[in-house]
C-alpha cells in the first residue's frame, strides 16, 4: 500500500516537474534565434518571426516608423518621406488579428511599404511631387497598390521622386539625399523609394522607371531594384511620364525581397492593356527561382560598351565577372552597334515628352476642380507663384525649365519624329537584341548598372549622374527586364551595382542570376549615415 502510493506520488512529482520544465522553456528565448537589427531582416526572416510570435505587424510597422522620425527630418534629415500613412499601426493591428484568427494572406502578411508618390492610393494624396498636386486624392488604389494591399501588405508611406517622374528633387518633398554620403544624389526619378529602402524605412519600396529610374536610384542607393517586363506589371493609377516605356517595379535590400514582392504585384488587368502581353507568362510566386547555384552553366553576354568612365566601377565589375566565372558561367563578350549606342537615348526624348503632354492631361481629370488640367496651366500657376512649395521643399528649377525646353518643344505624338520612334525604332531594338541574345545563345548580358559613381548633389543638371554612353534606355525601348544587384564599394565608400538584363518574361532566371551573385559576393553594405536605431531588434531564426 505505501509502496503503491510512492509510486503514485513520484509520478505526481515527476509529471509536475515535467509540468514545470514545459513552462519554463515556453518561456526562455528560443536557443536558436538570434536578435537582428529590423532593417537588415529579408522578408522572409520576419516573416518566421511572426509566425513564431516574437514579431507583430504592428511592432515592425512602429520600429519602421522609428526610423524615418530618426533620419528623415532628424538626423541626418534625408528627406525621402512626403506623406506618412496616418491608419498605419491601425492597419498593422488589424492584420495582426487575422493573423492570430488563423488567417494570413501570404508572406507578405504586416509587411511594410513604401510607394513613390506617382502611385495613386486612396488613403494618402498622390502628389507626383508637385505643389500643384498637393492634396490630390485618387478615387482609388493603383493597380499595383491593390494587389499589395490584398497580399496583406502594409502602404506605410508616400516617397519622394524627381517631380512628375523626372530629375532627383521636386517641390513637394525638396532633394533627398543619399545616406551613403549627404552630399551625393538619391538618383531620380526613384530617388525618394530608393532612399527610403537603403535607410531601412521599409524592406520594399515601388518606384516606376521610365528611361532608369528605378536602376539609377538602386545603384547610387546601393540596393535590389527591377525594371521588369513592360506589361508585367499594370500602369493603372500611376502618374505617366510616357506609357510606351513606363512601368512600376519593385526595390529591396535583398534579391529575396524583391523576389517576393513581385508576385503579387502582377498580372493582366483590363484598365492596362500592356498586361495583355503577360497571359500565361507571369509568375504569382518569384521566390520559386531563387537558386543559389543558377549561374552554373548559364551563358552570360558581357556588355563592355558601358565601360572606361570610372576606375573604381570598371574595376569591381571585373571583378563581378571573376565571381560569376566561379560561380561557373561561361561569359562572352557583345558589343551593341555604335549607330544603336549613338541614338538610342535621342529615341527614347523622342517618345516621352510628346506622351507626358497628352498622357498626363488624361490623369490630370481624375482630380478635382482646383488642380490645373494641362502642363500649359501648371506652368502658368507656377510663374504666377513661383514660391509655392510644401513644408521643408523649394521650387524644382530643373524640372520646370523641362516644362518648357522639352515637354513643350517636342512636338505631338502625330510629329514624324515621335512615329518613327514608336512605330520603327521600338520594335527594330528588340529585334536587334534578341537577336544578339539568339547568336550567341545567351540567357542574360551583364554590365555596370552606370559607368560613373554617384554624382554630387552640385553636379550639372540637377545632380544628375554623367555617364557616356547611357545604357538605362535600352530596356525601356525594348521593353526587357533588367534586374540590379549590389556589386560593392568604391574607394570613397560609394556603392556599386552590376544589372542582369533579359529578353521579355525572363524575370525567372534574371532573378535566379542575381541570387546566385548575391549569395556569392555579399556586397550590400548599411548606409554610414543610418545606423541601428538602439533596441530596434527583432529575434529571427
Amino acid at each position: 500500500m505505501t509502496k503503491h502510493l510512492g509510486i503514485k506520488h513520484s509520478a505526481s512529482r515527476l509529471a509536475l516537474i515535467c509540468a514545470l520544465g514545459a513552462a519554463l522553456f515556453a518561456g526562455a528565448p528560443d536557443a536558436s534565434a538570434r536578435p537582428i537589427d529590423h532593417e537588415l531582416a529579408t522578408v522572409a526572416e520576419l516573416k518566421a518571426a511572426m509566425e513564431a510570435g516574437t514579431l507583430t505587424a504592428e511592432r515592425l510597422t512602429q520600429l519602421c516608423l522609428d526610423r524615418i522620425a530618426a533620419y528623415d527630418r532628424a538626423g541626418p534629415k534625408l528627406h525621402a518621406v512626403i506623406a506618412l500613412n496616418p491608419k498605419a499601426l491601425e492597419i498593422a493591428r488589424a492584420l495582426d488579428a487575422e493573423r492570430r484568427a488563423g488567417k494570413v494572406r501570404g508572406p507578405l502578411h504586416g509587411i511594410p511599404v513604401i510607394l513613390k508618390d506617382n502611385i495613386d492610393t486612396v488613403d494618402m494624396p498622390t502628389t507626383g511631387g508637385s505643389v500643384m498636386l498637393a492634396g490630390h486624392m485618387a478615387p482609388d488604389d493603383a493597380f499595383l497598390v491593390k494587389r499589395l494591399r490584398d497580399a496583406g501588405a502594409i502602404i506605410l508611406a508616400k516617397v519622394n521622386l524627381g517631380e512628375f517622374a523626372n530629375g532627383s528633387q521636386s517641390s513637394m518633398g525638396g532633394q533627398s539625399l543619399n545616406p551613403h554620403d549627404l552630399s551625393r544624389v538619391p538618383a531620380g526619378s526613384s530617388g525618394g523609394t530608393g532612399v527610403g529602402v537603403a535607410a531601412g524605412y521599409a524592406p520594399i519600396g515601388i518606384g516606376t522607371d521610365t528611361g532608369g529610374s528605378i536602376r539609377g536610384p538602386s545603384f547610387v542607393n546601393g540596393i535590389v531594384g527591377l525594371k521588369p517586363t513592360h506589361g508585367l506589371i499594370s500602369r493603372d493609377g500611376i502618374i505617366p511620364l510616357g506609357l510606351s516605356l513606363d512601368t512600376g517595379g519593385p526595390m529591396t535590400r535583398s534579391v529575396y525581397d524583391l523576389a517576393v514582392s513581385l508576385g503579387p504585384m502582377t498580372g493582366v488587368d483590363p484598365a492596362d492593356d500592356a498586361t495583355k502581353k503577360s497571359a500565361g507568362k507571369f509568375e504569382r510566386d518569384y521566390t520559386k527561382f531563387l537558386n543559389a547555384n543558377a549561374l552554373k552553366g548559364a551563358r552570360i553576354g558581357v556588355a563592355r560598351d558601358f565601360m572606361g568612365d570610372d576606375p573604381d566601377v570598371d574595376w569591381i565589375f571585373e571583378a563581378s565577372l571573376k565571381a560569376m566565372q566561379r560561380a561557373g558561367a561561361t561569359l562572352v563578350d557583345v558589343r551593341y552597334p555604335k549607330w544603336f549606342i549613338d541614338s538610342m537615348t535621342q529615341a527614347v526624348y523622342s517618345i516621352f515628352p510628346p506622351e507626358f503632354r497628352v498622357q498626363l492631361a488624361e490623369y490630370l481629370k481624375t482630380t478635382g476642380p482646383k488642380y490645373p488640367k494641362t502642363v500649359e496651366e501648371m506652368l502658368a500657376r507656377a510663374y504666377e507663384n513661383p514660391s509655392m512649395a510644401a513644408d521643408g521643399a523649394g521650387p524644382n528649377p530643373f524640372r520646370w525649365n523641362n516644362f518648357i525646353t522639352r515637354d513643350l518643344a517636342m512636338g505631338t505624338m502625330n510629329d514624324p519624329a515621335y512615329r518613327a520612334a514608336v512605330d520603327y525604332y521600338m520594335p527594330m531594338s528588340r529585334t536587334m537584341v534578341e537577336g544578339m541574345f539568339a547568336k550567341d545563345k545567351l540567357d542574360a548580358f551583364v554590365y555596370p548598372t552606370n559607368s560613373r559613381r554617384v554624382a554630387q548633389i552640385s553636379a550639372p543638371l540637377g545632380g544628375g549622374i554623367p555617364s557616356s554612353p547611357s545604357v538605362s534606355g535600352i530596356a525601356n525601348l525594348t521593353g526587357f527586364p533588367d534586374l540590379i544587384v549590389p556589386a560593392g564599394f568604391t574607394t570613397d565608400d560609394l556603392p556599386v551595382t552590376i544589372s542582369f538584363f533579359g529578353p521579355a518574361f525572363s524575370e525567372p532566371k534574371l532573378i535566379g542570376y542575381a541570387y546566385s551573385f548575391e549569395q556569392a559576393t555579399k556586397a550590400i553594405r548599411r548606409p554610414v549615415n543610418t545606423p541601428a536605431v538602439a533596441g530596434a531588434t527583432v529575434e529571427v531564426k
